[in-house]
Formats: C-alpha cells, sequence, structure tokens
C-alpha cells in the first residue's frame, strides 16, 4: 500500500503561483509513475500531468503546458507540482496519484490517490 498526503494548496491571485507537494509512505515510489490529477466544481477529475517512474518522460494537459511543471525526488518520496501563471479556470481540488509500471493519463488506471488539497485562484 501506498499512502500519499497532498499539501501547498491555497488561494492565490491570478498570476500568481503556488507548489504542490505530495509525500509518499508505505512504500518507494521509485517504481511508481507519479501524476496530478484535478476536479474543478461540477466537472469530472481530470488529467494535469505525470512523470514517469525514473523520471525522464513528463506529460502534461494541454491546459496547464508551459505553466505546471511536475518534479519528483524519490530519496524524499515526494513528487511536486509547481503551477506558475496561475488562471482562475485552474481552482480545483489537486489530487496526486500513483501508478505502478509505466504512466498513464487515464485516472481510471491509478492504483492509489491522496486526499486532495483544494487550489483557488481569483481574478
Amino acid at each position: 500500500q501506498v499512502q500519499l498526503v497532498e499539501s501547498g494548496g491555497g488561494l492565490v491571485q491570478a498570476g500568481g503561483s503556488l507548489r504542490l507537494s505530495c509525500a509518499a509512505s508505505g512504500r518507494s515510489i521509485s517504481s511508481y509513475a507519479m501524476g496530478w490529477f484535478r476536479r474543478a466544481p461540477g466537472k469530472e477529475r481530470e488529467f494535469v500531468a505525470v512523470r514517469t517512474w525514473n523520471g525522464g518522460i513528463t506529460y502534461y494537459a494541454d491546459s496547464v503546458k508551459g505553466r505546471f511543471a511536475i518534479s519528483r525526488d524519490n530519496a524524499k518520496n515526494t513528487v511536486y507540482l509547481q503551477m506558475n501563471s496561475l488562471k482562475p479556470e485552474d481552482t480545483a481540488v489537486y489530487y496526486c496519484a500513483a501508478r505502478y509500471g509505466s504512466a498513464t493519463t487515464n485516472a481510471y488506471t491509478q492504483d492509489y490517490w491522496g486526499q486532495g488539497t483544494q487550489v483557488a485562484v481569483s481574478s
């Protein structure tokens, strides 16, 4: 079992930045693809970013490409999401996810989820 705990959410003005963290426990995440998803009010959970288990490849949703960056520190068992140039449409609960082996952008194929952290962007 892998437990994931997100932190770093909050309220920020449009154009601002936030850095989310996802601390994993229970097992090393070194064999897991780690990703971020989000759910905006009234919408389904959607893919944001994912990084492969060895950190070599990243994928981003078109809506965040060039503004968000996912990184991981396997030694600290932690994944990060740096969010820059935030927009009101980025307002959502952000979830960290882990998938053993290969990375996917499909929420239904993730193995573990965190509880989420709220991000609110004001205009």
